[in-house]
């Protein structure tokens, strides 16, 4: 399942590795490509949405 979630808080390269390093390691095996100029992030992952969103949220990037 690839999920596209719209993380405002993402500006820099430093921010895409935060998201990246908070998801993978909550799953492991999902594929994550953040883009902080469109604040886009997509997940391709196994979780549920809500988990992937509580992660980014505990990471201090919440999906808007």
């Amino acid at each position: 399942m690839t999920l596209t979630l719209k993380v405002p808080d993402i500006a820099c390269s430093a921010c895409v590795s935060a998201v990246t390093d908070a998801i993978k390691s909550f799953d492991s095996s999902a594929t994550v490509e953040a883009d902080p100029k469109t604040k886009i992030v997509n997940v391709q992952t196994q979780q549920p949405e809500d988990k992937i969103k509580q992660v980014l949220a505990n990471a201090g990037y919440p999906a808007a």
